[in-house]
């Protein structure tokens, strides 16, 4: 049975807004389900282990899809989110994979987090995927190739645009804006329409642009991993 991990922020406060943050559940839900129902191994881990934060507009009636409707059902699934492993506890040497669901948590905790930098350079080197959606491509603000290049240089990757930033008036909030950082990272960045699916693959980097694009990101870690 193939194993992916995946990782979840522990940060829950929205900069200095006094507005909670965290995970987004349909961008956790879609893509765990997806690879479970296909035979899939998951674990669940965080840089602060426990239980992370759900971010609340997540769980807003307009937010719902069937995979959220499904979580919400599923005790099993919500246990296992309350007991997350520390991301320092966590080998690559254990998985097949590693995905990161978005929300804006990620912004502020593993765009920064040095174990989570380190995991995925060793994914990266080991030549396992990386998948990541939404603001979750924050995650490759620091990381680097064993040049000390960065990881997303001259790869093709999306992430939340700068305009859907705008429409949900973050744009001031958020440390930075994940295509601008993309961008500069020498990333072939590209996206389609505000709020449309779209996912892209290059090598070993797997990337979505919005919540709407989870599912299609675990479509494609799932066809790597066979």
């Amino acid at each position: 049975m193939k194993k992916v991990l995946f990782v979840l922020t522990s940060h829950d406060e929205l900069g200095n807004t006094g507005h909670k943050t965290g995970f987004w559940v349909e961008e956790f839900a879609a893509p765990f389900y997806y690879l479970k129902d296909n035979g899939i191994e998951i674990t669940i881990a965080s840089p602060k282990g426990g239980q992370p934060p759900i971010d609340p507009k997540s769980s807003a009636p307009e937010s719902q899809t069937p995979a959220t409707v499904r979580f919400y059902a599923d005790n099993e699934t919500q246990a296992q989110l309350a007991k997350t492993l520390k991301l320092a506890d966590v080998n690559q040497a254990d998985y097949d994979a590693v995905f990161y669901p978005g929300g804006h948590g990620p912004l502020w905790d593993l765009a920064e987090d040095k174990n989570s930098i380190a995991l995925i350079e060793a994914f990266y080197a080991h030549g396992k995927p990386v998948g990541a959606v939404c603001h979750a491509p924050a995650i490759f603000k620091h990381t680097k190739k064993a040049d000390g290049t960065p990881l997303v240089k001259g790869q093709k990757v999306t992430g939340f645009t700068n305009t859907e930033e705008e429409a949900v008036q973050l744009t001031n909030v958020v440390p930075f804006l994940v295509e601008d950082m993309l961008k500069a990272n020498g990333g072939i960045y590209s996206k389609k329409a505000d709020w449309n699916p779209y996912a892209v693959e290059n090598e070993l980097i797997i990337t979505g642009q919005n919540p709407a694009s989870s599912e299609l990101v675990a479509e494609l870690l799932l066809k790597k991993l066979k």
